[in-house]
């Protein structure tokens, strides 16, 4: 019967994962177990407790000295939790001496001497100090960490200085590790602790990636229950040593997604650890982990609980994490656990050691509240409130508080009573020493207490060291407050109801729920709805649309003024299951074409003079319609392009974001500031052609974007994936988007492009394709022989991740997954090309391959499956062809299991491990990665490798070298930089998306320059077409040019490099000087004031970098660059223009090589001779040969052209291979600068070098 009660349970504990945080924080204090007079007496003990403690100090831990002078909230408690997360796992002392230097380099440690009077924390400081002061406490201006610290080893030698570090580091673990093996842990336990203290051990060492790790986890957990149990002579299992499990440690995929999974091989390895346990009378207890893990860690504990073979037997034990809003509830379940199985459970009540990650993860998510309380005050009243309940049962519960709180013991011994044989105190090892020491001389009795003992050698310590420092460390802890005298012992122990009476609200107001996170910001938008798939109640809303829908017959087709075709429809297949129609399509005509831009053409005035907010508005009422049928939609993407239901709710949220994104900015575009010139008008008619890899998000998001700006659309999506655009037109539609203003057209691209592409009435196109596409979409555009409109191309890249040996291998490996196989590698972003440094990299790729045995692909409506299939059969056979040709070339590393049981077209996740990125010729769409080795002091050839494919799109970084990321960034020509993260999954207006070269024109997609691409501020530029015969189409260039070039793209880095307000006064210098030449010196008004409007574009944007929001944990910023060498194109009676021109180019950073049209060479040309005595040389070069216009047209050295636009001039930028590149021509005052610069992102995880220390320092 009372297993009956169980299930509603479990109900009621996932009803109350999300609670909103106020309506918990009142139901707790409604049932809170505490009278007032209670209060006041662990008031009493409390202060008396802290005093006593204070009173004598030499007693304390170095645990406690420690944190009371290198807090979190110090810059130097931050520098040396760093150093401590990576060091120790460093095998190189290259690497080792680099990463040593840069982190002492950044401390102040002098400012810490003789601040602690334990000796060892002030030689400490001392140490620090003198290392950091040896050649002064700065280095030179231009002067490397590395190269200050090659210096000093010079001066003390290598081993001092190196030895010193790793020897600090080891001994600041073993003041956490109990000992490297069990044994030594016991023996170490049994000298330093008092007479009768139990120990629970726990094996280091946390989520296994690998069934191989799991089996070495497996063993030594095996291996310590011998061994304690053997030492065991106690009968009664609350008095024996015991050990701490941690699932994750056991299997690779212990998650919700991998139920079943985890049930046929997880359960039975933590049963049969368990049965030894037993065998030996000792406790065995099942750690907490993320509360993503807990609802699957609940079905295991009942699983244990009513395993026969367990029976008679109280030693089974579940760790419950108070600062879950759900604590309480688990509480009660298992009290009904406990009654049920008829045994004892030991539970321990903990605070929680994961809040940051939880705090960040809700907001990444969009989740509608956090399963943890955002004020540590909440949790403390949740500890409180689980403590009463769990005294109450002690009939079937053995309660283990673990605490370093002098208010919380005071409190558990005053709801106690005074037995105290029926619970225990337990503290982590190193830490607690002098509070439980002291309430032994102040009781006179010895309370029952219990050591948790990591036990590990040191590279096995990083991330239990981390969440210590973490929590302990924090401004906002006890523990760091415990001993400082400035903080009155009265306010350490005030009484959580007193605490949460003072407070404001009911939430932290600094941590903005995921909804609010942009308009915390100052973006007044809300953030997209998540699905938490982990949360059963969600996956199960989820998993039912996908069953209502699944026998649906979908319908797409043309609609053209509102109206669809279905005339001559034929089937669609899932590419997941290539029997089964999913629907039916009928294409677009060309008369259906000419129809609907004979509409669009004819709408377009009309929708320009729609008020700007009633556009946005319109936009944001799409996006609520998309949001609010987002299981709907997540089910048809899974269904017709074959994406996993994540990667479906993520693009839903994609698409939203980018509607609410577009209509903040087109509002900003039309705003009094006086930094922000007016939007003026649309272009006209936009076709917009969008990729079958994200068909919902790039869809909506071009089509937003172009509409918002005041353009009718034509929208042609991916012949693979139109039952999606279908749906997505038709609800904008019934969001209020005129219907003669947007059309669809469905069919193959090769019909419908050129059909498109040579009307005169386009007026702009946006594309997400390949490079090829792209380049032909240009040439067809300028076939017209009119104007080359505003091109907006969103193409492949070659995209690369370096890792350093300062990398944690687990973080990288789960990265490097993500990042180039989920969503079967077909992501623009996808990592293709993974560099990974020599000293690492033998453990690194077999951690990997091991990972890569865990992924199970499969039908993508599946929640279980990780990769679905590649969208169609021509897809396929590339990649297989690739393989095949790999497997010849290079070394195959691994390959993924087979799927089973499925129909289409699936392939495995395979890795190769090649000798060179050259090696690939082109992008590899798929789920294919590549592997070269590197050596630590060959980066700057790595990076020139990279640079020298031409493409540049996304980048991933892993190191904890600042100094090596920052390299990495500045050197490389790519878009987005994604450090100490995956490299995929960019969010609109967080991490703006968009490449260089061969990967993209710009702007960014979803970033605050994209909109200008829609109006008339970027213009289009006349084809004039025919080429003078004076001028000849030679290929080669004279070597006074190529080393020109050369110069130029050499000099360009420098130039760029340069603070804006000098390279800013270098041009108004020149500006300036030039009018004192003939050509120049009746400078009209207009240019005067042009010229000014530039010098104030560049101070505001070329700056310093847009600060981007985003979740806790994480900066992003966006940035402006030059892209390049530009060539000038100068034309005699334009010189007044082209110096405009050439001045544009070189503030945006650019290099420049001019050519002059006429008789003049151009290093006579006065364009040239105003810019020479003030611009350096390298950045201001010349061609005199006219002649060679057309060779350097085509020459892939050139980024852009600006100047005269000559005969043949269009014609031939469209002729080149490479990438596509601008032509500046007309000058508009607004935003001219923009269109010789490039965009760079950079998202940096702050987090993965430590923690987030500055969200768990956070005051209100």
């Amino acid at each position: 019967m009372l297993q009956a009660n169980l299930p509603s349970i479990r109900q009621t504990i996932r009803t109350n994962t999300y609670l909103n945080e106020g309506e918990s924080v009142e139901y707790m204090l409604n049932t809170n177990p505490l009278s007032e007079e209670a209060r006041n007496n662990v008031h009493a003990t409390a202060l008396s407790f802290v005093e006593q403690c204070r009173a004598n100090p030499d007693k304390q831990g170095l645990f406690d000295a420690f944190l009371q002078e290198y807090s979190l909230s110090s810059h130097e408690g931050v520098v040396l939790m760093c150093l401590a997360e990576a060091l120790l796992r460093v095998p190189d002392s290259y690497t080792v001496d680099r990463l040593i230097a840069e982190k002492i380099h950044l401390g102040q440690w002098g400012e810490h001497i003789g601040n602690s009077e334990e000796l060892l924390v002030n030689a400490a400081s001392v140490g620090l100090s003198l290392t950091s002061k040896i050649l002064g406490k700065e280095p030179g201006i231009n002067e490397e960490p590395s190269s200050w610290f090659r210096k000093l080893i010079q001066r003390v030698g290598e081993p001092v200085v190196r030895g010193a570090t790793l020897q600090a580091m080891k001994f600041m673990g073993q003041q956490y590790v109990l000992g490297r093996d069990i044994k030594e842990a016991a023996k170490r336990g049994r000298k330093g602790n008092v007479e009768g203290t139990r120990f629970s051990f726990d094996m280091l060492g946390e989520g296994a990636r690998t069934y191989k790790d799991a089996k070495k986890y497996y063993e030594a957990y095996l291996s310590a229950i011998r061994s304690i149990g053997h030492s065991n002579d106690e009968s009664d299992v609350n008095l024996a040593d015991g050990i701490s499990v941690k699932l994750s440690a056991l299997h690779p995929r212990y998650e919700f997604s991998h139920h079943q999974l985890v049930i046929d091989e997880l359960l039975p390895s933590v049963l049969s650890l368990a049965l030894e346990a037993k065998k030996f009378n000792i406790g065995f207890t099942i750690d907490a982990e993320e509360a993503a893990r807990l609802d699957i860690e609940l079905d295991v504990f009942q699983a244990l609980a009513f395993a026969p073979e367990l029976a008679n037997w109280n030693g089974l034990g579940f760790v419950l994490q108070a600062y879950q809003k759900r604590a309480l509830f688990v509480v009660d379940w298992l009290v009904e656990l406990a009654k049920a199985s008829e045994r004892t459970l030991m539970v321990r009540l903990v605070k929680g050691a994961y809040w940051d990650a939880e705090i960040k993860h809700a907001q990444e998510m969009g989740l509608s509240e956090f399963p943890v309380f955002t004020r540590k005050v909440h949790t403390d009243l949740s500890y409180q409130v689980c403590a009463g309940k769990l005294l109450d049962n002690r009939d079937c519960i053995y309660p283990q508080f673990a605490t370093h709180n002098a208010y919380t013991v005071a409190l558990i011994l005053e709801m106690a009573g005074d037995d105290t044989s029926s619970f225990e105190f337990q503290r982590l090892h190193g830490m607690g020493d002098l509070l439980y020491g002291q309430i032994r001389e102040t009781t006179g009795r010895e309370l029952p207490l219990r050591v948790y003992a990591p036990v590990g050698v040191h590279k096995d310590l990083l991330p239990y060291l981390v969440r210590r420092l973490l929590e302990n460390g924090a401004n906002g802890s006890f523990v760091n407050q415990f001993l400082d005298g400035k903080i009155a012992a009265s306010n350490l122990v005030q009484s959580v109801e007193t605490t949460i009476g003072k407070a404001q609200g009911k939430r932290n107001t600094q941590i903005p729920l995921a909804q609010d996170i942009f308009n915390a910001f100052g973006e007044k938008r809300d953030n997209s709805r998540g699905i938490d798939l982990d949360d059963p109640l969600a996956f199960d809303t989820v998993a039912q649309q996908v069953s209502a829908f699944s026998d649906k017959k979908w319908q797409a087709g043309p609609i053209i003024n509102g109206v669809m075709s279905t005339d001559n429809a034929y089937p669609l297949y899932s590419p997941a299951a290539t029997d089964s129609v999913i629907g039916y399509c009928t294409d677009a005509s060309a008369k259906d074409v000419d129809i609907a831009m004979n509409a669009a053409s004819a709408a377009q005035p009309a929708w320009q003079s729609t008020p700007v907010n009633q556009r946005a508005q319109i936009m944001e009422k799409v996006a609520d319609l998309l949001e609010a049928q987002t299981e709907e939609l997540t089910a048809l993407i899974s269904f017709e392009a074959g994406r996993t239901l994540n990667d479906g709710i993520s693009e839903v949220r994609e698409a939203v974001d980018f509607c609410r994104y577009y209509a903040l900015q087109v509002r900003h575009l039309v705003s009094d500031s006086p930094t922000q010139p007016k939007l003026k008008q649309g272009q006209g008619v936009f076709v917009c052609i969008s990729p079958w890899n994200f068909p919902l998000a790039i869809f909506v998001g071009q089509i937003a974007a172009a509409l918002v700006a005041g353009n009718t659309v034509l929208a042609k999506p991916a012949e693979q994936s139109p039952l999606i655009a279908t749906q997505a037109i038709q609800l904008m539609h019934n969001a209020g988007v005129p219907t003669d203003v947007l059309h669809l057209l469905t069919g193959s691209g090769r019909e419908l492009g050129p059909i498109l592409m040579a009307d005169e009435r386009v007026a702009g196109v946006a594309f997400t394709g390949s490079t090829g596409t792209a380049q032909s979409i240009q040439k067809e555009l300028i076939k017209r022989g009119t104007t080359l409109p505003p091109f907006i191309a969103e193409t492949g890249g070659q995209n690369v991740m370096l890792v350093d040996s300062t990398a944690l291998p687990e973080q990288v490996v789960d990265d490097v997954i993500q990042s180039a196989f989920l969503s079967a590698g077909q992501r623009c972003s996808a990592l293709r090309v993974l560099y990974v440094q020599n000293d690492i990299a033998d453990n690194l790729i077999d951690m990997l391959k091991g990972a890569l045995d865990t992924l199970q692909i499969g039908q993508p409506w599946k929640l279980s499956t990780d990769l679905g299939p590649v969208i169609d059969a021509n897809a396929l056979t590339t990649l297989q062809e690739h393989c095949e040709k790999m497997s010849k070339e290079a070394k195959l590393v691994a390959k993924a299991n087979e799927p089973k049981d499925v129909k289409g077209f699936y392939i495995r996740p395979h890795v190769f491990e090649i000798e060179h990125i050259n090696v690939l010729e082109r992008e590899v769409f798929g789920p294919i990665l590549h592997i070269v080795r590197y050596n630590a002091k060959d980066l700057d050839r790595v990076l020139k490798d990279i640079n020298d494919t031409g493409y540049g799109l996304t980048l991933g970084v892993h190191s904890r070298l600042k100094e090596f990321a920052d390299k990495v960034y500045a050197e490389t020509h790519v878009g987005n930089t994604y450090i100490n993260r995956n490299m995929v999954g960019a969010v609109v207006g967080v991490n703006p998306f968009g490449g260089h070269g061969l990967s993209g024109t710009g702007f960014k997609a979803g970033g605050p320059h994209y909109l200008l691409r829609f109006t008339n501020l970027w213009a289009a530029e006349t084809v004039v077409d025919e080429v003078p015969s004076e001028i000849s189409e030679t290929s080669t260039l004279s070597k006074d040019t190529q080393m020109s070039l050369r110069v130029a793209k050499a000099g360009q880095s420098t130039w760029q490099s340069l603070p804006i307000t000098e390279r800013i006064k270098l041009i108004e210098n020149a500006f300036a000087g030039a009018q004192h030449l003939p050509a120049f010196s009746a400078m009209p008004a207009e240019s005067q004031k042009q010229a000014a409007r530039m010098f104030a574009q560049a101070r505001h944007n070329f700056g310093e970098p847009i600060t981007l929001p985003g979740p806790t944990g994480e900066t992003n910023e966006l940035s402006l660059h030059g892209r390049g060498v530009f060539l000038v194109v100068l034309q005699e009676g334009d010189e007044i223009t082209n110096l405009v021109q050439a001045m544009g180019a070189l503030l945006a950073g650019n290099s420049i090589v001019l050519i002059h049209l006429g008789k003049t060479p151009a290093s006579a040309s006065s364009v040239y001779k105003a810019l020479e005595s003030f611009v350096p040389m390298a950045n201001v070069q010349c061609a005199d040969l006219q002649k060679e216009l057309m060779a350097l047209l085509l020459n892939d050295g050139i980024a852009g052209v600006a100047g005269s636009n000559s005969p043949g001039l269009i014609s031939t930028l469209g002729a080149r291979k490479g990438a596509i590149i601008p032509f500046v021509g007309s000058m508009s005052a607004d935003y001219s600068l923009l269109r010789f610069a490039t965009e760079k992102t950079k998202t940096d995880n702050v987090v993965a070098t430590g923690g987030n220390a500055m969200l768990l320092n956070l005051k209100e």
